[in-house]
């Protein structure tokens, strides 16, 4: 909000505004300059040292219930989170998603500690201080990161950056001999607690590197890691590397196994199809064979047309031969006139070319 000054004072001391004369025309209201949230997530968010506050109106103290009303007006309220955020996760993205959201207009400040204060109060981390920095910069709830953050936060540090208020989990956080290195803030009214998310941590996430350490350790072997850079052994370089081949060879019978399957699930539909066909073919076939060569079939028919013919011009021949021999030797004829089948074949020749009976086929 406005707030009014004066570049000059009364011989009194009091500000001229303030006395009983009427203001002057060198009262001037002091805009509030604070940087705003961003508004876009086309680059990453500034740090600190490169966009601080340079707001010269004061920063009245607000509560928690005033901030969440939507005042003041004039500016955002400026938040602040702490952390190490080391292998950056989404536990850690929740945290600042609430920090952010805690009020209607909130400018989020990310600190991140450095490397040594990391080292020396709570261990030794995977990303090293500038990757952790850059991490934080690519979260879209943070709006600034303030870079070698303090372990504890001190009066001279919130009042640099105009912190309204510090959020964080309410879990009392033991360190550099303090039970809670946050009582002070809490104490202040400054504190707005967050809820961690269950089940993600860099502690977690660590244990499960640490439990799988030989697989992550073959798997970088594979992708072209030396064993020194993985800090492993001669002899277990050797024994990750005979593992690589016998799961290589595994997974190369396996798939043998699933290739074989398969050629015979094909083989299996093939044989059936073929069966079937054959099974269709033969069908055909006897039913073709049967229908030439069967008891009515048409070769059959010919043949025994065929066969009548030359039957009964075979007995026609005879019949004139015998004939013409007993006319010219004067004996009578053998065969009587009346003595012919149906077919045209006399039943006389028929009993003396066949004695056993004429065969069926010349008589169906």
């Amino acid at each position: 909000m406005p707030v009014l000054t004066t570049d000059a004072e009364s011989e009194t001391g009091i500000p001229k505004s303030l006395s009983n004369e009427p203001p002057s025309e060198t009262m001037e209201e002091i805009e509030h300059t604070c940087p705003q949230p961003r508004l876009t997530l086309t680059a990453p968010a500034p740090f600190a040292d490169e966009t601080s506050c340079q707001c010269q109106a004061p920063h009245e103290k607000l509560t928690i219930a005033q901030a969440r009303l939507g005042t003041p007006v004039d500016r955002p309220v400026r938040v602040y989170a702490d952390g190490i955020f080391d292998l950056f996760h989404s536990g850690h993205a929740r945290a600042l998603m609430q920090a952010k959201t805690l009020f209607p207009n909130s400018y989020l400040l990310v600190g991140v500690c450095s490397d040594d204060l990391t080292h020396k109060f709570k261990g030794f981390t995977v990303m090293n201080e500038a990757e952790r920095y850059e991490a934080l910069r690519h979260c879209r709830y943070v709006d600034e990161v303030i870079r070698d953050a303090p372990w504890t936060l001190t009066p001279e540090f919130l009042e640099k950056h105009k912190i309204d208020f510090v959020a964080h989990d309410d879990i009392p956080y033991s360190s550099a001999g303090s039970d809670d290195v946050y009582k002070h803030i809490k104490e202040a009214g400054m504190f707005v607690p967050t809820q961690r998310t269950e089940g993600i941590s860099t502690s977690d996430i660590i244990t499960r590197i640490v439990r799988d350490y030989d697989v992550y350790a073959r798997r970088n072997l594979q992708r072209g890691y030396t064993a020194k850079e993985l800090n492993v052994s001669f002899i277990n370089e050797k024994k990750y590397r005979f593992q690589n081949q016998v799961d290589k060879m595994k997974e190369k019978v396996k798939n043998v196994e699933e290739k074989s399957k398969e050629f015979v699930n094909r083989v299996e539909e093939k044989s059936h199809d073929l069966i079937q066909k054959w099974e269709e073919k033969s069908r055909e076939f006897i039913g073709n064979f049967l229908e030439l060569f069967g008891p009515d079939g048409a070769w059959f028919l010919q043949v025994r047309k065929q066969l009548s013919w030359m039957v009964t011009t075979w007995g026609l021949v005879m019949k004139l031969a015998v004939s013409w021999g007993c006319s010219h030797l004067g004996l009578e004829e053998p065969l009587p006139q009346s003595d012919v089948t149906v077919d045209g074949i006399p039943q006389s020749f028929s009993m003396w070319v066949f004695p056993q009976g004429c065969p069926s086929v010349l008589t169906t």
